[in-house]
C-alpha cells in the first residue's frame, strides 16, 4: 500500500474514533457543565411520578419518625404521605426542585474539579417538610404542630464514588468542541489524501454511522450498568428517569449521526454507479471483431 493511501487510512480511522467521544466531549461541556443547561434538563423531572415518589417517601418516613401518635399512627402516617405527596404537584416544589438541582450541579462540578473536599452531593428535604407541616396543620391533621423542621439531607452521590470516571469525564468537559473539531479536520484530510476519493467519502460515512450506532448501544449498556449498581434504598424508576433526561440529547446525536452517516455513504455510492462508463454490448463487440483495420466487412471465403 502507498505511503499516502496508508495515511489517508489512519486518518479516517481516527477520525470515526473520535466521532462518539467528540459527541460525548460536547454534551458534557455545554449539558452537564452548564448549570443553566442542566437545570433546564432536570426541571421537566419535577412532574415525573417516580421522582415525586422518591421524594415524598423520605421526607414521610423523616416526620413520622419524629412523632408518635399511639393508635392513630397509621392514619397520621396515611395523612402525611398523602400531603408530601401532593405538595410535590405544587409550585413550590418546582422552586424548590429547581433549587436542589442547581445546589447538587454545583456539589457534582466540584467533585469533578477536585475542589470538593470529599463533600456529597445532598438533597435538603427542610423545605418540602416545612410545606408538609403547614398543609397538615391547615387540614386539621391531630400531632401536626409537633412535627419538627430540621434539615435532613439526603445523599445523593459520594465524591469518592466518582474515581477514574470522574476525571476522565473532566478531560472531556475541558475539551468541548475540539475533539468533534478535530474529527472533522482529521477526515477532510484523509479524504483528500485518498487516491479514491469517492471511496474514500463512503468508507468514512459508513465508519460514522458504525461510530453512531456505538454511541447509542453505549447509552443504553451504560444505562442498564448504572441502575443495577445503585443501592436498594434508591428509587430504581426515579434514577431511570434521571438518567434518560440527561442522556436525552445524547441519544439523539448517536441516532442523528447514524443517520447522517448511512445517508452520506447511500448517495456517494449512487452517484458512483450513475457516472461509471457503462461497460461495452456483447452485439457492439460482435461487430468490431467482424471488421477490418480499415472499417470494411471482410469477403467471405
Amino acid at each position: 500500500m502507498p505511503r499516502r493511501s496508508l495515511l489517508s487510512a489512519v486518518l479516517l480511522v481516527l477520525a470515526c474514533l473520535l466521532v462518539p467521544l467528540g459527541a460525548i466531549s460536547t454534551w458534557a461541556k455545554y449539558e452537564i457543565e452548564d448549570a443553566d443547561a442542566y437545570v433546564a434538563t432536570m426541571a421537566p423531572l419535577d412532574g415525573d411520578a417516580a421522582v415525586q415518589d422518591a421524594v415524598a417517601g423520605p421526607v414521610t418516613d423523616a416526620v413520622v419518625k419524629e412523632i408518635d401518635a399511639g393508635p392513630l399512627q397509621g392514619t397520621v402516617e396515611s395523612f402525611v404521605r398523602d400531603a408530601a405527596r401532593s405538595f410535590t404537584e405544587t409550585p413550590a416544589f418546582e422552586a424548590a426542585w429547581e433549587a436542589a438541582n442547581r445546589a447538587a450541579h454545583d456539589a457534582v462540578q466540584a467533585a469533578l474539579n477536585d475542589e470538593s473536599d470529599g463533600r456529597a452531593v445532598t438533597f435538603d428535604l427542610a423545605p418540602v417538610t416545612e410545606q408538609v407541616k403547614r398543609q397538615l396543620s391547615q387540614d386539621g391533621v391531630p400531632f401536626a404542630d409537633r412535627i419538627p423542621v430540621r434539615h435532613t439531607e439526603v445523599t445523593l452521590l459520594e465524591s469518592s464514588d466518582l474515581g477514574p470516571f470522574g476525571k476522565g469525564f473532566h478531560m472531556l468537559q475541558v475539551a468541548g468542541l475540539w475533539l468533534p473539531l478535530a474529527a472533522v479536520l482529521l477526515a477532510v484530510a484523509g479524504i483528500l489524501l485518498a487516491l479514491h476519493r469517492r471511496r474514500a467519502v463512503i468508507r468514512t460515512a459508513l465508519g460514522t454511522a458504525l461510530a453512531g450506532a456505538f454511541l447509542a448501544l453505549a447509552v443504553t449498556v451504560t444505562r442498564g450498568i448504572t441502575l443495577d449498581d445503585l443501592p436498594a434504598t434508591v428509587s430504581r424508576a426515579a434514577a431511570g428517569a434521571v438518567y434518560d433526561a440527561l442522556t436525552y440529547s445524547l441519544w439523539v446525536a448517536a441516532w442523528v449521526i447514524l443517520g447522517v452517516g448511512l445517508a452520506v455513504a447511500l448517495t456517494a455510492w449512487l452517484l458512483r454507479r450513475r457516472q461509471s462508463p457503462a461497460p461495452p454490448s456483447p452485439s457492439a463487440n460482435a461487430g468490431q471483431a467482424e471488421t477490418t483495420p480499415s472499417g470494411t466487412t471482410p469477403c467471405p471465403k
